[in-house]
């Protein structure tokens, strides 16, 4: 969105994306649950700290989508595009900071 794509194409991507992301998200509870974590480690428990993180930014994603989608053709409010930014920020901290903590708690 730094000026190198069309605000349209950048929402069309975002809205073809969404089924495999959300399904990626679900899939990665389901197999974890299979895995049988021990609920009582202290890294577990902070794990799910970033998993809440990474489904509530996902679901305040979505509805910065809807707001952003008045403007596929104009130029939108800076402080939306801040938004924006800020949530894919916080998207790729949430995967892997629980991507390292799955790693070093399967270590242990």
């Amino acid at each position: 969105m730094l000026g190198r794509r069309r605000l349209a194409d950048v929402l069309h991507t975002a809205n073809t994306l969404q089924l495999p992301i959300w399904a990626g998200l679900a899939g990665l509870v389901v197999t974890g649950l299979f895995l049988r974590p021990d609920l009582a480690s202290p890294l577990t428990q902070v794990k799910l700290g970033p998993v809440l993180a990474i489904t509530l930014n996902g679901l305040y994603a979505h509805w910065l989508g809807q707001r952003l989608e008045q403007y596929r053709d104009a130029e939108a409010p800076r402080r939306l595009l801040i938004r924006a930014g800020a949530v894919a920020t916080g998207s790729q901290l949430g995967w892997w900071g629980a991507s390292l903590l799955g790693f070093l708690n399967s270590q242990s």
